[in-house]
C-alpha cells in the first residue's frame, strides 16, 4: 500500500509542475532573454529606443506611454520594451495586448499581403467576412504571466522566447517587412488609444527600417496596410458599416489626419 501510495503522490507532484510549466520540456524552451529564431529582429535596445521615439511625436491619443512587442514568423516573442520610468508606468494590461498585436499582424499577414490588426475592425464584427477570428488563436497564459513581474519590459522579459499567441482586432499591430522584401514577423503597440497605438505602431516600424510592405487592402499604395477610416453610420445598424470592409472606428480627428501623413512605405 505504501508503494501505491508513494507512486501516486509522485504522479500528483508531476503533474502539478507540469501545470506550472516548472517541469515540461516545452516550458524549458525558454528561459527570457535573447532566443534564436530572431535574427534580422530588433533587439530589446532597438524596439525600446525606436518605440520611444515614436511615442514621443503627436499621435493623436492621449499621449500615454506604450508597451511594444515584437515576434518572428514562427510567433516567438523576440523582444517586449516599454517607454515609461517603470512597468507601472503605462497600462499594465497593455503588455500582453501588445503581444496579441504582434501575433495578430504576423499570423494574419503573408509574403505578398500585410494587414494590420486595424484592418481587422469591420472584418470580425457581426456579419463581417472575417466574424469570429478574434475568438481563434488564444493567448498562452503560461507564456503571457509567467515569471517575476519584475522583468516585464526588460531584455529578460519573461514571454521572451515563448510562443504568446493571441488575436487582437483593433490598431496597433503590423507586419515586419525587411529590405529582401521578406515577411519576418510582427510588431504590436498598447497603451493609448487603438488609433494612437497604430500610429506609434508604424512610426516604430519605420524607426526600424522593417516596413518593406509588399501590398496591403488600405487602398494607398505608399501606406498598403494603413488604418482605414470609412466606417459610416447606417440606419439600425449601431456599429456603422465600413464599405471597403477593412474600416476602422474613429478615436479623434487628430489620429485620422496624423495617419494619413505617416511615413510611406519603402
Amino acid at each position: 500500500m505504501k508503494n501505491v501510495m508513494d507512486i501516486a503522490a509522485a504522479a500528483l507532484t508531476i503533474s502539478a509542475a507540469a501545470c506550472l510549466g516548472m517541469g515540461s520540456a516545452g516550458a524549458q524552451d525558454w528561459q527570457g532573454g535573447e532566443t534564436a529564431g530572431c535574427a534580422g529582429l530588433p533587439s530589446h535596445a532597438q524596439l525600446h529606443s525606436a518605440l520611444a521615439a515614436a511615442r514621443d511625436q503627436a499621435n493623436g491619443g492621449f499621449n500615454l506611454d506604450m508597451w511594444g512587442t515584437v515576434v518572428n514568423r514562427d510567433g516567438v516573442v523576440c523582444a517586449v520594451a516599454f517607454t515609461g520610468a517603470d512597468r507601472g508606468s503605462q497600462w499594465p494590461g497593455s503588455r500582453v495586448i501588445s503581444a496579441q498585436k504582434a501575433n495578430t499582424a504576423n499570423a494574419f499577414s503573408l509574403p505578398q499581403l500585410a494587414l494590420s490588426t486595424a484592418n481587422l475592425y469591420s472584418a470580425t464584427q457581426p456579419g463581417g467576412s472575417l466574424f469570429g477570428l478574434q475568438a481563434s488563436n488564444p493567448v498562452d497564459t503560461r507564456v503571457a504571466y509567467r515569471g517575476e513581474s519584475r522583468n516585464y519590459g526588460q531584455s529578460d522579459d519573461p514571454m521572451t522566447g515563448g510562443k504568446v499567441g493571441g488575436v487582437n482586432v483593433f490598431g496597433g499591430g503590423l507586419a515586419l517587412y525587411n529590405a529582401n522584401h521578406e515577411l519576418i514577423g510582427g510588431i504590436g503597440v498598447s497603451g493609448d488609444s487603438s488609433c494612437a497605438d497604430h500610429n506609434i505602431s508604424w512610426r516604430t516600424r519605420h524607426n526600424l527600417v522593417l516596413d518593406f510592405v509588399p501590398a496591403g487592402v488600405s487602398g494607398d499604395e505608399s501606406r498598403p496596410d494603413n488604418i482605414v477610416y470609412d466606417i459610416v453610420l447606417a440606419p439600425g445598424l449601431e456599429l456603422g458599416k465600413s464599405p471597403s470592409g477593412w474600416g476602422h472606428a474613429l478615436c479623434s480627428a487628430a489620429a485620422k489626419s496624423i495617419a494619413s501623413t505617416l511615413p510611406p512605405v519603402r
